[in-house]
């Protein structure tokens, strides 16, 4: 977790910030045309895909209750200590090195036994900002040979391009190194990976990158003869076996927000590009990671546009052949006030479930409510499982996002977004190397404002009318005396490299938000430019509205531990 404690609320985007709607077109009644190609594979839907962030200041996240609904939510990865935590966390003795905060059962033993209940694959954040090579690799041997955890995926530090290299000193990342520049890190990163690799040859290391695009990518500090990614791989490329980015695109109004997972693939491709310029023949065996990810630096992270985000985001991610996305967080709470959302309350909190927080004479749901957002991830569940063949699929319109995946059992799930917060949608869908089963088919839905998923019937598998605000999942059986289509042949690969650029000035990621401008405004001068099936056969899955933190109490006072920055950030 976030482990400085935020003195009031920090406006990020200010209250009045319009919260527009993504129009569905010029006239709300056209019919949205939905092609689905059964035919063309966009890979597998991967094993530990649907991750989420845990720390160890969370004294409620081995509850009962709290991982009974993270199973339920098909959550396949859990991320540990927690976010720049871990660049103070030393695992043998439980302790943050700042004396920063850890609340009982939170240990890794327990987070273990937390993760065996869910029956989610742990990734673990070693100590790079505090720690030694030998303190990981330590961790590396406890955790596989003395335990026999099989712990596979482990990070080298959380955001560490932000201890304050590019910034004056003024990070939010802690990094006791001496020499914080990239090299360093790629040095040190390959040190990290050969003494880990010592005791396990079987884990794998991830190396923190920039995010294209986004603060600090394409900086250089005084003496740099690179930016942070080309440094950190030139040195590094052959020693690592994934690379790590986090995703906040954040937006001024909801309707940015649910524009941002089309800039996914341009991020993926860059990423590609670096990765296959510096690992050699290994570049296609190392993998994408996402271990972070939410709607902060938008106007909603409770309420609906986040709940339609989660989803849209993880899936677009895992077909851009992203092997992990972890969502931000389990719990967060928040010490801003509760603000007003396309007409839903929206407790400005990056957790999917509640922590019962109160802030401007305002108080969230009891402890562990799901949010909208927790229902966002938990709709992934209708649409597909850990090995199913994610395919082709394309919108006529924006303002209708769409997901299709080819299940092991032979049957095509389709997942439809309304975006409009106002307008239902009309939706015609066609299907190439497929037959659905002609008359009505099962819904599954969840729509704003709703506490749990319904199932009814409705629409046919050509014909579907969405509420505004939700996600459908039609969950399709092939016709009579039809075969299942033939096996998927995948998409074929880009051959162009499109680098993504952030606009001018403007900051991208939600810790740069902190040290710098709000997402969106000039930058300081000092800086340059695994799902589970429902097991519904012909069936449509519709998800719409209702997501949690950390707190603590001081002086009488509840304030978030939130993700933002170490000190405004709350890490």
């Amino acid at each position: 977790m976030r482990l400085r404690f935020v003195a009031g609320a920090v406006a990020v985007l200010a209250a009045s910030a319009g919260v527009g709607a993504l129009a569905p077109s010029a006239d709300a009644a056209v019919t949205v045309g939905i092609s689905v190609d059964a035919g063309t594979s966009l890979g597998t839907v991967p094993s530990s895909g649907v991750g989420l962030n845990t720390g160890v200041g969370d004294d409620r996240m081995g509850d009962a209750k709290v991982t009974s609904l993270m199973k339920a939510a098909g959550v396949r990865q859990l991320r540990y200590p927690g976010g720049s935590g871990a660049d103070d966390f030393h695992w043998k003795t439980h302790t943050m090195g700042n004396g920063g905060w850890i609340v009982p059962n939170t240990d890794f033993d327990s987070f273990m036994a937390i993760a065996k209940k869910v029956g989610a694959q742990p990734i673990l954040t070693a100590n790079y900002g505090s720690g030694t090579p030998k303190e990981a690799a330590d961790w590396v041997k406890y955790a596989n040979v003395d335990k026999g955890y099989g712990v596979k995926y482990w990070e080298i530090g959380n955001e560490v391009y932000g201890n304050g290299h590019y910034s004056n000193g003024k990070g939010w990342e802690t990094d006791t190194h001496a020499d914080k520049s990239p090299k360093e890190y790629g040095k040190n990163l390959v040190a990290y990976a050969k003494a880990m690799k010592a005791v396990d040859p079987k884990v794998k290391i991830g190396a923190v990158l920039t995010t294209p695009g986004f603060w600090p990518d394409a900086e250089k500090a005084p003496g740099d003869a690179a930016d942070w990614n080309n440094t950190v791989l030139s040195i590094a490329g052959r020693s690592i076996d994934f690379v790590i980015v986090h995703w906040y695109p954040g937006g001024k109004t909801t309707a940015d927000l649910l524009k941002t997972p089309s800039r996914i693939a341009g991020v993926r491709s860059s990423l590609r590009s670096l990765i296959a310029k510096y690992a050699g023949s290994r570049a296609a065996s190392v993998e994408i990671a996402v271990t972070e990810t939410d709607t902060v630096f938008s106007p909603a992270l409770t309420s609906q546009a986040a709940a339609l985000f989660a989803p849209d985001t993880y899936m677009t991610w895992f077909e851009q052949g992203a092997t992990h996305v972890d969502w931000w967080n389990l719990h967060n709470g928040s010490g801003d006030a509760p603000t007003t959302v396309n007409g839903q309350t929206d407790y400005q909190d990056g957790g999917i479930l509640s922590a019962g927080t109160c802030a401007g004479g305002k108080c969230q749901p009891p402890r562990d409510t799901p949010f909208p957002t927790y229902w966002g991830i938990r709709s992934l569940t209708a649409l597909a499982k850990p090995g199913d063949t994610m395919i082709k699929s394309s919108s006529g319109n924006a303002s209708v996002a769409v997901h299709a995946v080819r299940s092991s059992k032979g049957g095509l799930n389709v997942m439809l977004i309304n975006k409009s917060p106002k307008d239902a949608a009309q939706v015609s869908l066609s299907y190439a190397g497929f037959t659905p089963a002609a008359g009505a088919v099962t819904t599954v839905s969840y729509a704003k404002g709703d506490t749990a998923l319904t199932t009814a019937k409705r629409g046919t598998a050509g014909a579907q009318k969405l509420p505004p605000y939700s996600i459908t999942t039609l969950q399709l059986k092939p016709a009579s005396g039809t075969a299942s289509a033939d096996k998927p042949t995948p998409a074929p690969t880009p051959t162009a490299v499109r680098p993504v650029v952030s606009a001018p000035g403007t900051t991208g990621t939600r810790a740069q938000g902190g040290i710098g401008a709000p997402v969106g405004q000039a930058t300081p001068s000092s800086m340059s430019g695994d799902l589970a099936s429902t097991g519904a056969s012909s069936a449509v899955v519709t998800y719409s509205a209702l997501g949690g933190l950390l707190v603590i109490a001081a002086g009488g006072v509840l304030v978030l531990r939130g993700r933002r920055r170490r000190g405004l950030h709350g890490r």
